[in-house]
């Protein structure tokens, strides 16, 4: 039984890719990312980066914890919960909540 790679996801006949190489014009899937230049590779390129950059250090899939987030969990990390069209800005520091200005200006400010 075949398992569910990790770099997509399908949806219907979609399929969302996770992280990109920076480098082939394939617009791979990228299993791994090198710190010292700050991009992501496919299998196939980082065997070129490899015999380029000898004393780099590339991180495979299983050492995900060091890449880079992606745009995508970014985005999502800093929507507000309450207010999906805006982003958290804010702390309360009475309620130690973050917050969108909506929700600053509706239920955190001071009177």
């Amino acid at each position: 039984m075949a398992g569910l790679s990790m770099s997509s996801l399908a949806i219907s006949s979609d399929v969302v890719k996770d992280f990109i190489c920076s480098s082939c014009e394939e617009q791979a899937n990228a299993d791994f990312y090198c710190k010292t230049c700050l991009k992501l590779y496919c299998g196939k390129c980082i065997q070129l980066h490899d015999k380029w950059f000898r004393k780099h250090s590339a991180y495979g899939r299983n050492d995900m914890k060091k890449w880079p987030v992606s745009k995508e969990v970014e985005e999502f990390l800093l929507k507000c919960e309450v207010h999906k069209d805006h982003k958290i800005e804010m702390l309360c520091d009475d309620h130690s909540q973050l917050c969108c200005t909506k929700c600053a200006f509706n239920n955190h400010r001071y009177f």
